[in-house]
């Protein structure tokens, strides 16, 4: 199952719908995508694994992604847009191979819709700005919010300070 991505070790129980309680406290859940583009120009704008991810719902293999181990300081944006997503700050080790977050930089910039997907039941992340798919969140992570947003390093730009 590892090979279909963003495995967990626990055992979650994503949104089925916006009407139940989510695992993320935060994110937006009714997203109006601003920046909207044919798959002509997308696969002009990203490489072909960056399409493959965030425009197919693709996933890059565990601990192949360019930033599932950087600690350096700064901030990941959406390959797709350029928006602010996640914070070097609220990245942490998760040991499950993909960069994980316990946060957004805020409650607009991600979506979350239900991902039944592979056999799983899962809560899919996506950019509130652009739709691009990200990855997903799990119930397992570290305080202060318990949650781990499991993101493609090929559905992020690494911005360091």
């Amino acid at each position: 199952m590892l090979a279909a991505g963003c495995g967990s070790s626990q055992v979650t129980t994503p949104i089925a719908n916006a009407s139940t309680n989510p695992p993320s406290k935060t994110a937006n859940r009714t997203p109006s995508y601003t920046v909207m583009k044919t798959d002509e120009e997308w696969k002009k704008e990203l490489t072909p694994e960056q399409y493959r991810v965030l425009r197919e719902k693709g996933t890059e293999r565990a601990f192949t992604g360019a930033y599932w181990n950087t600690k350096d300081p700064g901030v990941y944006r959406c390959a797709g847009c350029g928006e602010i997503l996640f914070a070097s700050d609220t990245k942490f080790d998760s040991g499950c191979g993909w960069p994980s977050f316990y946060a957004p930089t805020n409650s607009t910039v991600v979506a979350e819709q239900s991902d039944r997907s592979h056999l799983m039941d899962r809560t899919e992340v996506l950019c509130a700005k652009c739709g691009g798919h990200l990855g997903h969140v799990f119930d397992d992570g570290p305080q202060p919010t318990g949650l781990r947003y499991c993101i493609n390093s090929a559905s992020l730009k690494f911005e360091k300070k």
